[in-house]
């Protein structure tokens, strides 16, 4: 693990599980059992201001966590400083020396 992720900060992450409802149509939802507690690195992409009133703030940052996070995707959730996150693209694997695997995740702030 390299030292930015090794003294990242502290997010929570909800992986995403597929379960059958009453109707029996599968659903893709955030796992009911909690999130997993991780280290990553994170750096500010792009935000964008609320000009006028009534829009909203932009502000996306990429999640850089250890590869051994599996089972995150559109559907998961993240919690980092004390806010809730979307994911907004897929996440990227890097497979690079043992040293730096890493998954990218691009996360927009909930409004």
């Amino acid at each position: 693990m390299s030292v930015q992720r090794r003294r990242g900060q502290q997010a929570r992450v909800w992986r995403t599980v597929e379960i059958t409802d009453s109707r029996g149509n599968t659903v893709t939802m955030a796992d009911p059992k909690g999130p997993v507690k991780v280290r990553a690195a994170f750096i500010p992409q792009r935000s964008a201001r609320a000009e006028v009133p009534g829009q909203q703030q932009i502000n996306v940052t990429r999640m850089v966590v250890d590869a051994h996070l599996e089972g995150v995707n559109l559907w998961s959730r993240v919690e980092y400083a004390g806010k809730e996150w979307d994911i907004v693209s897929p996440p990227a694997y890097h497979h690079g020396d043992r040293r730096t695997r890493h998954w990218s995740i691009d996360i927009r702030e909930r409004p």
